[in-house]
């Protein structure tokens, strides 16, 4: 009989200054929710995430996820717990890999923030490394490869009307949006100069596309964004992380996607600004040039422009972590794990222009 490998947990003691009050909240949960009785109240805090904080909160046998801003003041229009939970209230009848939410509180009364509830589920996550209890193959990677491709083709396949997700989307002139509201959020959370900053938010400015119809975008989807079944570690079972989500462009979900998804020629720079090596320079893992192709043959959709929303994808993800670092040098976050995110930054600024210069990829 073949050894059982254990399955090493997903959670983490809460860090230091991000505790809840358990009390309050434990109050205020039984109230709205069909809690167990009699057990008190356990959380344990999930870890991976750089944006918002993310909890396991656990009664007896009862467990739920919580999401709540980060600490400090955010960027504008950044963590709205309210519209994260309003989209996953009508895409997961359509689209269930997305979690089933159960509550939003409004209220900073409760734990300091707003903040939602929505359903645990149990499987693998993708990270850095494949978890102990995953035997990692070249074949397994590949079947990884095309699930991934494949439910994101299915994502922009959802009827968006008929998830009403007009209401908190503006499909037309997204992609000017977009492109405007990064430079504008990187121009506030700037920290230093760096030589290429201007030119690439010029150029993203002047080479603005003509957007395919729009779809419903997850706009971060990579590995630690998606849940993998236990007993078979290529099915998806799903999609969390929904921050950022709306009805857009479908390319710049896939160029957001590409932007995640590295591979062992590119530039030390890169690599060594994410702190670790990407999961997907692993032999197996398909390119971006098989992952677009294989997109492109699984929607129908026309993707020869895509190096300019593969620019914009490492702009946004520079941005995304320029925000973090301007917390962290402010003192609104503890986390040293943000310590050297200005090096990150520089590192994807430089690499977008590099990536005006050349062809696809």
């Amino acid at each position: 009989m073949s050894e059982q490998k254990a399955v090493p947990k997903d959670t983490i003691p809460v860090r230091r200054g991000e505790e809840l009050d358990l009390i309050t909240l434990d109050a205020y949960l039984r109230e709205h929710l069909d809690l167990p009785s009699g057990d008190s109240m356990e959380v344990e805090q999930f870890g991976a995430g750089h944006s918002n904080l993310t909890y396991l909160i656990r009664a007896g046998e009862w467990e739920a996820v919580l999401r709540r801003p980060p600490l400090g003041p955010v960027a504008l229009k950044a963590h709205n717990m309210e519209r994260e939970f309003t989209l996953l209230k009508q895409l997961h009848p359509l689209f269930p890999l997305a979690p089933r939410p159960y509550l939003y509180c409004g209220e900073s009364s409760v734990i300091g923030s707003p903040f939602f509830v929505m359903e645990r589920r149990q499987g693998i996550t993708l990270d850095r490394d494949f978890p102990p209890q995953v035997d990692y193959t070249p074949a397994l990677c590949k079947e990884i490869s095309g699930m991934m491709v494949s439910t994101l083709a299915q994502l922009h396949e959802v009827p968006y009307e008929e998830a009403q997700l007009q209401a908190i989307s503006q499909p037309e002139g997204f992609m000017r949006r977009q492109v405007q509201g990064w430079v504008e959020r990187y121009e506030r959370a700037k920290t230093e100069e760096i030589p290429e900053a201007q030119s690439l938010q010029r150029w993203l400015i002047d080479k603005l596309p003509v957007s395919p119809n729009p779809t419903v975008i997850h706009y971060d989807f990579k590995l630690n964004n998606v849940m993998f079944s236990r007993s078979h570690p290529s099915e998806i079972i799903g999609v969390f992380d929904w921050e950022m989500a709306t009805v857009g462009d479908p390319l710049a979900d896939v160029g957001a996607a590409l932007s995640y998804w590295f591979e062992p020629e590119d530039p030390p720079e890169l690599l060594s600004g994410l702190g670790h090596s990407p999961l997907t320079v692993n032999p197996g893992f398909i390119t971006r040039e098989e992952f677009l192709q294989a997109y492109a043959t699984r929607s129908g959709r026309d993707v020869s422009g895509i190096s300019y929303y593969l620019t914009f994808a490492y702009f946004k993800l520079a941005v995304i972590c320029q925000q973090i670092f301007y917390r962290y040098k402010k003192g609104q976050t503890n986390d040293e794990r943000f310590a050297r995110f200005d090096d990150t930054v520089r590192a994807l600024i430089t690499h977008a222009w590099r990536q005006t210069k050349r062809g696809q990829f």
